[in-house]
């Protein structure tokens, strides 16, 4: 069966990075988008950053220029950069791999169909 298993998670001063990775087994991974979606206390789940199968890479406005989503399809793994991290960005970090082959990868929850277990991020002022 499918499993997604993040890690790289942790506890970092604002300004500091963090780097997540994601690897993938039972599925042919190079044929899938993934994306990394993230969730607050009392907050829902919300797009972070995605790559594509080709490798075109999508991110929400909050990240672009701070966060880096890249894949090693010999690995079977992807990856989130994160650099100049602030308070906000402090959250459950989830990745996920797309429901769908060969498509432009979605930014909404339901665009994906396996999860991993989540890594916590907390980000300290």
């Amino acid at each position: 069966q499918v499993q997604l298993v993040e890690s790289g998670g942790g506890l970092v001063q604002a300004g500091g990075s963090l780097r997540l990775s994601c690897a993938a087994s039972g599925l042919t991974f190079s044929s899938y988008a993934m994306g990394w979606f993230r969730q607050a206390p009392g907050k829902e789940r919300e797009f972070v950053a995605a790559i594509s199968w080709s490798g075109d890479t999508y991110y929400v406005e909050s990240v672009k220029g701070r966060f880096t989503i890249s894949r090693d399809n010999a690995k079977n793994t992807v990856y989130l950069q994160m650099n100049s991290l602030k308070p906000e960005d402090t959250a459950v970090y989830f990745c996920a791999s797309d429901a769908s082959t060969g498509r432009r990868p979605g930014v909404k929850v339901s665009s994906y169909n396996y999860w991993g277990q989540g890594t916590q991020v907390t980000v300290s002022s």
